[in-house]
């Protein structure tokens, strides 16, 4: 697939994923909750698409209403890991030192550890909730982006531009604000997107283990284990799920991919990226 075609594929399968996120209840043909318990395990029908799962409810409906919470879970987590990633690693890459030897080791603790151990870990002590699903993944997410920050920085603070400001007395908070983050975006935006499509496939990971949000709220990760007793009787209530995360993610990624290749600032080399 050409580059091009890449971004769009991505840009398309995203923007399906947005769609049907955020119109769910007008899309949703069902209530995510209602049941038909004499159906229950039925397959795709003209009334239920999808067909129905183990309690009779509509998996179409399900699946709409669980691109809801996947995408609050993607936007939350991104959201915070790069805010707090960013600020550390502008911080390290900007003053240098002690004080980036102190960040860089707290990176390499968090990286010492298996990211997904971890947020099982957090989950588990805390106990299954939205908020604790997002701080388990934010307290290793954040890395990533504190490393490719601190590395954009450590090139960027010699050029003239920065050198400049810096000469004329423009305070170092303004600098890193005003002057280096600007022209961070480009990459940030690129990680955000592969970022995302990491967050979903934990989220769906710790809903599959039960460490997620709790039934009756839809989730695919959860819908995924409820069809596991069903695989042979009744396939579909796990491949629906799971190709929509399958989608969903790649999309992501083709979308990260395609924008990597056309806002690099490294001059055609790869990106860092984590999933």
């Amino acid at each position: 697939m050409s580059r091009r075609g890449t971004l769009l594929a991505g840009a398309v399968l995203v923007a399906g994923f947005v769609a049907a996120a955020l119109l769910a209840p007008a899309l949703a043909p069902h209530g995510p909750t209602e049941q038909l318990l004499e159906r229950r395990l039925d397959g795709p029908s003209p009334g239920h698409p999808l067909g129905l799962d183990e309690l009779g409810r509509d998996i179409l409906s399900r699946l709409l209403y669980g691109a809801r919470v996947s995408l609050a879970v993607a936007l939350s987590v991104v959201g915070l890991a790069a805010l707090l990633g960013t600020a550390l690693g502008a911080l390290a890459g900007y003053l240098g030192g002690r004080v980036d030897a102190l960040l860089m080791r707290a990176t390499d603790v968090f990286l010492a550890f298996p990211g997904i151990l971890l947020a099982i870990a957090l989950v588990a002590v805390l106990g299954p909730a939205l908020s604790h699903l997002v701080l388990a993944l934010v307290v290793f997410g954040w890395v990533d982006y504190a490393r490719l920050v601190r590395g954009q920085v450590l090139q960027l603070r010699e050029r003239e531009f920065v050198l400049a400001a810096r000469a004329l007395g423009v305070p170092g908070r303004r600098v890193v604000v005003r002057h280096l983050l600007p022209s961070l975006l480009p990459v940030l935006v690129v990680q955000a997107s592969l970022g995302m499509a990491g967050a979903i496939l934990a989220e769906a990971g710790l809903s599959f283990l039960g460490l997620g949000l709790q039934p009756p709220t839809p989730s695919w990760g959860a819908m995924i284990d409820a069809g596991r007793a069903h695989l042979l009787d009744a396939p579909h209530l796990a491949l629906a799920p799971g190709a929509a995360i399958f989608l969903t993610v790649m999309g992501l990624n083709f979308l990260g991919d395609g924008l990597a290749d056309r806002i690099d600032p490294r001059g055609g080399r790869p990106l860092p990226r984590s999933i």
